[in-house]
């Protein structure tokens, strides 16, 4: 029950808020989600690093009609995800402590339901499931933005929902399909276990677009190229950002975007491995694009935390290309780099909400010789910085290594066009980091002064994730090596696994998966 128990903990919790005063919500809030955290790690005590197949699994009957179950998993693909999203839920409250101050019980719920989303997203093996959670994050992601957010956060939140309703809608479709093909081939019998759809046979014509696995392959890409996003359906993506509360954006960047990639590594790769291998040559191109054209949109942004949204789709390039050069590199290069991403991006999210909060401006002419009145804050954005643009020893520079590393190996042209996503984003990070801490002060500095400065909670709130840079850029195979066996089996398209349902003492059911 472990499994279930980090899924629906933060629910329980958000109900409970419902029995304190609206005044406590926060703090409780702050305690409930470090619980969640602190459980979840208990994942990693019955972890076995050289297993490859499901861990921890939980199988119950759920619409027996239509082959649905509820049914749970982790393996090294999922491990860090789940944990990287009960890690960023309370670094993000802390992080807009005060910039919380109206309905923050609502705000506190809604934060709470979108973490059993995500973790949901992360740990379903059901496909319906998959979907189900999927979905329903939009929901308190929808609310956060949309009492929350700024000045044009209705705009921002009806286009947010309707590029990802409207692609997870292919997904739906595809998911139906799929499901069906694989009861013609299984005597009538529907089945929306990813166990039992990874053994499907689907039909595959070399170089025709119109059969079955390349339709299918295209539904279900449709969907999480939106939610990643990649270019061109990218553009929900600053204005939700913009328009988000600082957690808004820390979630959003640092879980949510992960949810379309990690849906193309759990589902996309795995179920079409022809169409995969004969049109993945368009998302590498789509992906190396989007890192060319996401860099040199951010280096004209004015806004601050436009330029950061603007970097995400750059980044997020980098982990799309990774996965579809299919190699030990490349995919192993492409879920570090969702972890890295979640962890500097949100530090940047954050390090922006922290001194807008004192300004009410993100015009980035409006500073200049910040540094002089806050060293501890530029300090921090310029180790934040580091690790975004990929400088050695940082994270960053282990995830985009890697992932370049495996798109040289499957397409030379490819790498040399993504090594000048490499040089762009340290083009416009440096440029920004110049010119809002460096030469002379500007009119927000002179009237605020060393008022700018970090407090204790803000410097205990960007001290884990600085902790991490360094040690995810030093030490990565106290990370890489937990998920080694699990990626191995995707590059190797080896997906056959088979459940088993064995009586324990006391009379229950365990249910195990091997391969």
């Amino acid at each position: 029950m472990l499994l279930t128990t980090i899924t629906f903990l933060p629910l329980v919790f958000a109900a409970a808020l419902y029995l304190l005063p609206e005044r406590f919500s926060k703090m409780a809030t702050l305690v409930f989600s470090v619980v969640t955290f602190f459980v979840s790690t208990l994942i990693l005590t019955s972890f076995d690093k050289a297993e490859s197949g499901l861990q921890l699994v939980e199988q119950y009957k759920w619409i027996e009609s239509i082959g649905v179950t509820y049914f749970l998993g982790v393996d090294g693909i999922s491990l860090w995800l789940v944990i990287l999203t009960t890690f960023l839920t309370p670094i993000a409250l802390m992080g807009a402590w005060s910039s919380i101050e109206t309905k923050s019980r609502a705000f506190c719920v809604a934060l709470l339901a979108l973490e059993t989303t995500m973790l949901g997203t992360f740990l379903s093996m059901d496909i319906v499931l998959f979907y189900v959670f999927f979905e329903a994050s939009l929901i308190p992601m929808y609310f956060m933005i949309g009492i929350w957010g700024g000045k044009r956060r209705i705009y921002a939140t009806v286009k947010f929902f309707i590029y990802t309703m409207a692609g997870s809608l292919f997904m739906l479709l595809g998911i139906i399909a799929l499901m069906y093909l694989g009861a013609a081939q299984n005597g009538g019998q529907l089945s929306a276990s990813l166990l039992d759809l990874y053994k499907v046979d689907i039909p595959f014509i070399r170089d025709e677009f119109f059969n079955t696995q390349t339709l299918l392959f295209f539904a279900f890409s449709i969907a999480f190229a939106i939610k990643c996003p990649l270019f061109p359906v990218h553009t929900w993506l600053p204005d939700a950002h913009v328009e988000a509360p600082t957690p808004g954006s820390v979630i959003l960047a640092g879980v949510l975007l992960k949810m379309g990639t990690y849906g193309f590594l759990r589902l996309v790769i795995p179920m079409f491995p022809e169409a995969t291998l004969n049109w993945g040559w368009i998302f590498m191109f789509v992906g190396v694009f989007g890192i060319i054209y996401g860099a040199l949109v951010a280096m004209v942004q004015p806004d601050m935390k436009k330029l950061v949204a603007y970097s995400s789709v750059s980044h997020m390039g980098y982990v799309v290309i990774g996965l579809f050069a299919w190699n030990e590199m490349g995919v192993t290069g492409a879920l570090y780099q969702m972890l890295n991403h979640g962890i500097s991006t949100g530090a940047l999210f954050l390090l922006v909400g922290m001194v807008y909060e004192r300004t009410h401006s993100r015009e980035i002419k409006d500073y200049g010789g910040l540094a002089a009145v806050a060293p501890f804050f530029a300090i921090a954005f310029v180790i934040v910085t580091m690790s975004s643009i990929a400088v050695p020893m940082t994270n960053g520079f282990i995830g985009e290594f890697l992932i370049l590393l495996g798109v040289w190996q499957a397409s030379p042209i490819f790498a040399a066009f993504a090594v000048l996503g490499v040089i762009l984003g340290a083009a416009y990070m440096l440029w920004m980091v110049k010119r809002v801490f460096f030469g002379q002060a500007g009119p927000l500095i002179e009237k605020y002064g060393d008022k700018l400065e970090i407090n204790r909670r803000e410097i205990a709130t960007l001290a884990p994730l600085v902790i991490l840079i360094f040690w995810m850029g030093l030490a990565p195979n106290h990370f890489l090596d937990w998920s080694k066996a699990s990626l191995d089996k995707v590059v190797n398209n080896q997906f056959n696994y088979e459940l088993t349902i064995a009586p324990t003492a006391e009379g229950s059911t365990k249910v195990a998966v091997k391969e």
